[in-house]
């Protein structure tokens, strides 16, 4: 697990990581959407690919590169112990927005009523 962690710590990967959940890309499309040099992109591109994280394929004169989600099935399989502490802190965070959402609406249509 803790190679997979290395992999993803680099920001430039997660970049990458994301641009690729939406769709395939080639290394022409990430250099030009990191604006990173072709050498710094490949690099990335290939440690990625040792992890497991991506996948590619080549299409006529360029390579296609994919995401491959299983490492990050194992990541996120990780982390599931340690969500409930942080999922206690959304709930109570959503529940006091729903509050002052509603003492806003209530006090909005008592000024209505007295105007």
């Amino acid at each position: 697990m803790e190679s997979a962690f290395a992999v993803i710590a680099e920001p430039n990967r997660r970049a990458i990581l994301s641009m690729l959940s939406s769709s395939e890309r080639s290394v022409g499309e990430l250099m030009h959407e990191l604006r990173l040099p072709q050498p710094s992109v490949s690099k990335h591109l290939k440690v990625l690919r040792e992890g497991g994280f991506v996948e590619s394929r080549v299409e006529a004169q360029r390579r296609v590169y994919r995401l491959n989600p299983k490492p990050l099935r194992e990541v996120d399989a990780w982390l599931e112990p340690f969500r409930r502490f942080w999922s206690k802190h959304v709930d109570a965070l959503e529940e006091h927005l729903d509050r002052m959402e509603k003492e806003k609406a209530s006090s909005v249509k008592g000024r209505k009523r007295h105007d």
